[in-house]
């Protein structure tokens, strides 16, 4: 499928936003970039790529960074909600309440306000929405509850999505990642220690790549594969289905 404007990715300055634009930006579409920094990813034709500087927790800026996209693009043909906050570590017992808020802000409520703005758009071309979750959606992630219930609410937003615009020829989906190595965690996993401990969980025995979830994002996004809405993904190499 040849979209009807371009498609419009959050978070695509850096880690698996920038995988997911510069996929894009190979398989010939225009993609807009938006990010705090600005920056566009490196590796893709610049030409097809649109600097965006937005905050997603600023609302009003989010409108209005997607106003100005589908002006500049044509239209606005997909949405890749993929940034986010992923907090340090805290013990479920020391999370304050105002530090969980913060992060719904951040996964949910700024996912939902884009998409709302996006809607009139992507109706008009027959759409997509992708949402980045995480596998931790579905686990008991110690020191993570704050991003793993986000997660989850996002999935619960998406399929909502899906079943209250499936009229309006939008689909939507979750695409819930596993351990992936990207710059933003190369440190971590760089330790020999830490990464044979990730892998020992995972039935495929590696990490992913970055590009592998930016394929994933961009068959969904550039298939005609109308009837399948409202699904969450899990791209974790088997981790989250593990006995």
């Amino acid at each position: 499928m040849a979209p009807d404007g371009g498609i419009l990715v959050t978070g695509a300055s850096r880690g698996i936003g920038a995988a997911i634009a510069v996929e894009l930006a190979a398989r010939g579409q225009i993609v807009g970039c938006l990010s705090r920094s600005g920056a566009l990813p490196e590796g893709a034709d610049p030409k097809r790529l649109i600097a965006l500087t937005c905050d997603v927790t600023d609302f009003a800026a989010g409108r209005a960074a997607v106003s100005e996209f589908a002006q500049r693009a044509g239209g606005i043909a997909g949405l890749v909600n993929n940034a986010g906050s992923h907090p340090e570590n805290t013990p479920a017992a020391e999370l304050a309440p105002g530090d969980l808020l913060r992060v719904f802000e951040a996964n949910c409520a700024a996912p939902l306000a884009l998409a709302q703005a996006a809607r009139p758009y992507l109706a008009e071309a027959n759409g997509t929405i992708v949402g980045i979750g995480s596998f931790f959606d579905k686990l008991g992630a110690p020191r993570s509850l704050a991003y793993s219930a986000s997660k989850a609410a996002l999935a619960s937003i998406d399929r909502t999505l899906a079943v209250e615009w499936g009229r309006d020829g939008i689909s939507v989906f979750t695409v819930a990642p596993g351990y992936v190595l990207t710059d933003l965690n190369a440190d971590w996993l760089a330790s020999s220690d830490v990464r044979a401990k990730v892998e020992r969980r995972i039935p495929a025995g590696r990490v992913a790549g970055a590009g592998e979830i930016g394929r994933l994002v961009a068959a969904l996004l550039l298939e005609d594969i109308g009837f399948l809405t409202g699904e969450t993904i899990y791209v974790d190499g088997g981790q989250g289905v593990r006995v």
